[in-house]
């Protein structure tokens, strides 16, 4: 079944007007809500380690800041926005013993919940608003009197008045304009680290690296198929991103489009599909998530390993040089 779309007229404008907005972490993602909110006419504040350059980023964007003790108390909503990993202390050490009763704290991505690293107290509405797209492009759009599409979801309801919550403040970063859909914190969770993994950035960068090296193994030159395997992605990921797999097959060359519907398929076999079931598999069990966890507690040294053998893959050494070519890349928009 099709979820339902909701957007401006749908959300109930007035319940956050006159509350406070504590943003807890300056990031890409808290940067962008913090100042949409803010032009929006809410009452905002940061909460930020003072002299650190989420102090600096707020007060340049003239955002008012207090260290997040000081930001957590007396706030009506508390959005936590820091990344995954440090969020437990945050909301032990921080947020917890200061949240006023009955606040709503607000989550971007359902993790801290779902795998039990935030246990919330009862009295709290807890929500999640996630927008579908990276915090300077929420921020751009919002300032083009657009949006960026945004999913929220309800986990504990304690006022009555959470859905309604998490809805105006999706609609206070932009989210109605662009279409909100309901979700919950699970989906939300399960389907953005399968994304990241098995598509987006797993997926993808291993099929960009097997590409080249299979063009390299056979003699082809490293640059040839640096561009055919990695360069050109982006202008078919456009089409995708624009108009979907007809807008890619609408935008191709007739040769092209049947090597797509024949060779995909031999590339993707049931084999992958299999393998992505069981990607999915860990998420749903919270293996992942465990593993993720220790390998945090131990200092990160197989992340670290593994991070470093992509960044001396010999693609990049390639696109690296020939980067340096490209002039477009070194403009303004791109830095």
């Amino acid at each position: 079944m099709s979820a339902t779309v909701y957007t401006t007229n749908d959300v109930n404008a007035e319940a956050l007007r006159g509350k406070r907005i504590a943003i807890i972490g300056y990031g890409s993602q808290g940067r962008a809500h913090a100042q949409n909110l803010r032009d929006d006419g809410f009452d905002v504040v940061a909460g930020v380690r003072k002299g650190g350059k989420g102090w600096s980023h707020a007060t340049e964007d003239k955002i008012a800041t207090a260290e997040v003790v000081d930001a957590v108390k007396g706030a009506d909503l508390i959005a936590i926005l820091t990344p995954d990993m440090v969020q437990d202390q945050v909301w032990k050490n921080e947020i917890e013993p200061n949240a006023k009763e009955g606040a709503t704290i607000l989550f971007a991505h359902g993790f801290s919940i779902v795998y039990g690293r935030v246990t919330p107290r009862k009295d709290l509405d807890v929500v999640l608003v996630a927008p579908k797209g990276p915090g300077d492009l929420v921020r751009r759009e919002y300032a083009r009197g657009r949006g960026v599409p945004a999913l929220f979801a309800v986990y504990q309801d304690a006022t009555g008045k959470a859905r309604d919550r998490a809805m105006a403040y999706a609609k206070g970063i932009g989210g109605a304009t662009g279409g909100l859909i309901e979700t919950t914190f699970r989906e939300e969770t399960e389907t953005d680290l399968f994304g990241e993994q098995a598509v987006l950035c797993g997926g993808a960068k291993e099929l960009v690296k097997a590409g080249y090296q299979t063009l390299v193994d056979a003699g082809y030159q490293p640059e040839v198929a640096y561009f055919e395997c990695l360069h050109e992605l982006k202008l078919i990921v456009d089409l995708f991103y624009e108009g979907g797999i007809s807008k890619m097959h609408d935008f191709i060359s007739e040769t092209a489009k049947y090597g797509a519907v024949v060779s995909g398929p031999r590339v993707v076999t049931e084999e992958t599909k299999a393998r992505m079931r069981d990607v999915l598999k860990d998420i749903q069990s919270g293996s992942f998530a465990r593993e993720w966890i220790l390998e945090n507690q131990a200092g990160k040294p197989r992340y670290n390993a593994l991070l470093n053998e992509d960044r001396d893959d010999p693609i990049e050494k390639t696109g690296a040089a020939l980067r340096s070519r490209m002039a477009w890349l070194k403009s303004p928009t791109n830095s």
